[in-house]
């Protein structure tokens, strides 16, 4: 079931707050997530909203030089870590622990959104989300994504656009 999300419907996530706060233009796509799925989350997202998987993008919790950094990716591919600490301009870059993520965006996994964190991180967006008039991001929670332009997240996580992603 798919259906735009109203503000009761989101229950006004962080990251929503954070576009609605903004001025930003974007919409809510609530879905029923499905537990016993086992594409990811993101995947799931695209299957169920019917859009193009190149288009939903999977926050990512990072450490580059013992600083924590968020990546922004295709869900249709992988983090390159050394292109990463290298659009930062750092030397190493490492997942960060998964609770560690948790704790510090206020998010669960999943759920991850690169909008309305605790705390503002470097952030890194890969270049091909350049290539969408709009692109999907996790809303705050699972089953909840956010539809807006590429430049509107650049501009509110502050991040650096790099080529950070390959295929999986």
């Amino acid at each position: 079931m798919v259906k735009k999300a109203s503000r009761s419907a989101h229950g006004g996530t962080p990251a929503l707050v954070a576009l609605e706060a903004a001025g930003v233009p974007h919409t809510a796509h609530a879905y029923e997530h499905d537990p016993a799925s086992d594409v990811g989350y993101g995947l799931e997202a695209a299957q169920v909203l019917g859009i193009p998987a190149e288009q939903v993008f999977k926050t990512l919790m990072t450490s580059v030089d013992g600083v924590l950094t968020v990546a922004v990716v295709p869900v249709t591919g992988m983090l390159d870590l050394k292109a990463l600490a290298h659009a930062v301009g750092g030397k190493r870059a490492v997942m960060a622990d998964k609770a560690v993520a948790e704790r510090v965006t206020g998010y669960v996994l999943g759920g991850i959104s690169p909008l309305g964190q605790r705390t503002l991180h470097p952030t890194v967006v890969d270049e091909s989300a350049e290539l969408f008039d709009t692109v999907f991001v996790s809303g705050g929670r699972r089953g909840l994504d956010v539809e807006l332009a590429p430049a509107d997240l650049v501009r509110l996580t502050g991040a650096v656009v790099a080529p950070v992603a390959r295929d999986s």
